[in-house]
C-alpha cells in the first residue's frame, strides 16, 4: 500500500491526464473526472468506473445534459499499489480504460488493446 495525500493524488491524476496522447483525449466532451474512495466491503473493488452514455450508443446530445463520469477510486488504487511508481501506472491504464468505455469500447476489445 502506497501513503498518498488527497491533494498530492489529485495533482497526479492530472498530470497523468496530461500525459495522455491528444489522439486518446481529444474526443471527450463533457465528461467529469472526479476522485472518491470506493466505500468499505463493496464488492468488486474497482479501480475505476465510467458512469454515462458512451458515444457509440449517444443519441442527440442535448444542452443542459449532466456530465458523464469518470470515477477514480483512490483508496482502491493506494491499498493495491506498492510504490508511487506502481499507482501512477495504474492511474494511467485506469483512466484509459475508462475513456475507451467513453468511446463505447468493451472489456474485451480494452483487453486486446492491452487498456485492461
Amino acid at each position: 500500500m502506497v501513503a498518498i495525500s488527497d491533494d498530492d493524488f489529485d495533482r497526479m491524476v492530472g498530470e497523468v491526464f496530461d500525459a495522455l496522447p491528444d489522439e486518446m483525449v481529444r474526443g471527450l466532451e463533457n465528461v467529469a473526472i472526479v476522485v472518491e474512495d470506493q466505500p468499505p466491503g463493496e464488492r468488486p473493488r474497482l479501480y475505476g468506473q465510467y458512469r454515462g452514455h458512451p458515444l457509440t450508443r449517444r443519441g442527440v446530445y442535448g444542452f443542459g445534459e449532466l456530465p458523464d463520469r469518470i470515477t477514480l477510486y483512490r483508496n482502491t488504487m493506494a491499498e493495491h499499489s506498492a510504490d508511487l511508481a506502481e499507482l501512477r501506472a495504474r492511474m494511467r491504464i485506469t483512466l484509459v480504460h475508462e475513456i475507451g468505455h467513453y468511446f463505447g469500447l468493451d472489456d474485451a476489445r480494452l483487453r486486446e488493446l492491452g487498456w485492461a
